[in-house]
């Protein structure tokens, strides 16, 4: 199955350092960032994990669930996890998905076909590192796929989380380089008329198709 921005992001049930889960009942009403790594006990990923559990109040301002995954067993995760709190000052709350069986990774299109290093002793491909942004609906918003060798930027993920929630709320698109509480594109289905009366903080209409407003929050 081919996942798409717009696909309903598949259930399935799995071991995490958490307990059992079935996805969409973690999801429930929330936001969700579903994120893959290489390996455990590998550097980008060790900074990249300490990253997220830091931003941990910013997931939670924003009602965002994060959970991870990666191709190694939970005895692994585990003791990972205690390294990822010591070099990182953090303590990581969120859980870590066991997908040692590439299931949920080749649900999810995940594996490394292209870097023939990122294998394990069995020369089975390791997860590269992909980024999905789920919806309270279940639906797939974002998607993102790094190289092995570079770490993900999360404050950019935390960007595109605001920019959707915003659009989610009210009828506008944001800039490029946009930034939370800069001003925002009014969609091109609200006439100028109607964006008057739907925003009164103001509107500068640059060209008839680009209409900008100051940032509902």
């Amino acid at each position: 199955m081919t996942l798409r921005l717009g696909s309903v992001a598949p259930d399935f049930e799995a071991e995490t350092t958490q307990g059992p889960i079935r996805f969409h009942e973690f999801i429930g009403e929330n936001w969700t960032v579903l994120f893959s790594h290489p390996a455990d006990f590998t550097p980008v990923c060790t900074t990249e994990l300490g990253l997220v559990a830091a931003l941990q109040d910013e997931w939670d301002a924003r009602q965002v669930k994060v959970i991870g995954l990666s191709a190694n067993g939970l005895e692994d995760h585990k003791k990972w996890i205690a390294d990822i709190n010591e070099i990182s000052h953090v303590n990581l709350t969120f859980p870590i998905i066991a997908d040692a069986d590439r299931r949920i990774s080749i649900l999810y299109d995940m594996l490394d076909y292209q870097d023939p290093t990122n294998v394990d002793a069995k020369g089975i491909p390791f997860t590269i590192r992909s980024v999905f942004i789920i919806d309270p609906k279940k639906t797939i918003r974002l998607i993102l796929t790094y190289p092995a060798s570079t770490g993900r930027n999360f404050d950019e993920i935390l960007r595109v989380i605001d920019s959707l929630q915003l659009g989610d709320t009210y009828r506008i698109t944001t800039p490029g380089n946009w930034k939370k509480g800069d001003d925002v594109i009014i969609h091109p289905s609200v006439s100028t008329e109607e964006a008057h009366s739907m925003f009164p903080k103001g509107v500068k209409v640059v060209k008839p198709y680009l209409r900008l407003t100051p940032s509902p929050f």
